[in-house]
């Protein structure tokens, strides 16, 4: 990605995001027709996309909640964090310890709103727009450098963001992953998880019509081992890469995925 390119701070309710689609399977009211179309169109092919969403969201409210109080983790860096919903990072993270800070990044204008809105009296957690390829932007932000302290660990959040972006040798999700962990000291954390098939014909298909119906923002579902690949040299934490409701779930009956035709695949990883 170009970097420095400016990003548009107008919100377009022409053309779905990611982002407000995720917001409208959570049952949020911060998107638009044509984002609820786009994901009745998706459904049609892919019907277990809420339940998907629903489980993701647990996963990563479950997953800062184990960094802050089993691990230690107070800073935490969510890349592509979407809209805001209930239970949002730094909710779940400064419940354990109010001293927790978090920074949010995400491209999509409506996120830096909303954001912004909610965290307007909380001094210790900060939204900025960048696409996440933008390493040396958001590191170097002035909000991050005032939040984030990168001599010590760091919880660096990748939640079912990377499926947005392409593959590519220098900005693709591989690169920014090593880009990001340059950058961190050892006792950091990486989660990082998206949208997978072993299907082709799942894969084609959704890939396909986000690519149209975002005009261009989405990168693609990808398969098991292109998400194991990003984790190489590192600690993964038990139970390792799995399908994301299966991480440390609660309860012995906490809800599952139901259907296998995509699913929400990855886990957390610690800097050695």
């Amino acid at each position: 990605m170009e970097s420095g390119k400016r990003l548009s701070t107008k919100i377009d309710a022409t053309v779905p995001t990611a982002a407000r689609m995720y917001d409208h399977y959570l049952g949020g009211k911060d998107n638009y027709a044509v984002d609820r179309a786009a994901c009745e169109e998706l459904d049609k092919v892919v019907p277990s996309t809420r339940a998907l969403a629903l489980n993701n969201r647990r996963f990563l409210q479950r997953v800062v909640g184990r960094l802050a109080e089993d691990y230690g983790m107070r800073q935490f860096l969510d890349h592509g964090s979407g809209l805001p919903t209930q239970d949002n990072v730094h909710q779940v993270a400064q419940r354990i310890d109010p001293a927790s800070r978090v920074v949010y990044v995400d491209n999509d204008p409506m996120v830096l709103v909303h954001g912004r809105a909610l965290l307007d009296q909380n001094d210790r957690t900060a939204v900025i727009q960048a696409d996440l390829r933008e390493t040396e932007e958001i590191f170097s932000h002035p909000d991050t450098k005032r939040l984030i302290d990168f001599s010590q660990p760091v919880a660096v959040l990748f939640n079912s963001v990377f499926h947005c972006i392409p593959d590519s040798e220098t900005d693709g999700p591989l690169a920014v992953v090593r880009r990001v962990t340059e950058r961190l000291v050892p006792g950091s954390c990486l989660v990082m998880c998206q949208l997978v098939s072993e299907d082709p014909e799942v894969r084609d298909f959704v890939t396909g019509f986000m690519d149209q119906a975002t005009q261009g923002h989405w990168g693609r579902v990808r398969q098991e081992k292109d998400v194991a690949e990003w984790f190489e040299g590192m600690e993964i934490l038990e139970p390792g890469l799995v399908e994301v409701s299966t991480w440390r779930p609660d309860n012995e009956v906490a809800p599952r995925q139901a259907t296998q035709e995509w699913i929400e695949f990855g886990g957390v990883a610690r800097i050695s």
